[in-house]
């Protein structure tokens, strides 16, 4: 998958099995996610963060929707 440095939306779907970025939804107009996290205490905006610096190489910023499933992220 290919990001610019304009920020994106993120829909993510906690408590599952990995975390993962599935494909572009246009739809919604944003990448669905799955979280191996829980919705509590930011463990899941962690669990993010992380993926998209190890998997991605991409260090992100959540700007909105720290407690949403909605998120707007801008790659730093």
């Amino acid at each position: 998958m290919q990001f610019n440095s304009n920020p994106f939306n993120l829909i993510v779907r906690t408590n599952m099995p990995k975390t993962d970025l599935l494909d572009f939804d246009p739809e919604k107009d944003a990448y669905p996610m799955h979280v191996n996290a829980q919705p509590e205490k930011g463990k899941a905006n962690l669990e993010i963060i992380k993926f998209f610096k190890k998997k991605m190489k991409l260090n992100i910023q959540i700007i909105s929707g720290k407690t949403s499933r909605k998120k707007l992220v801008k790659i730093l």
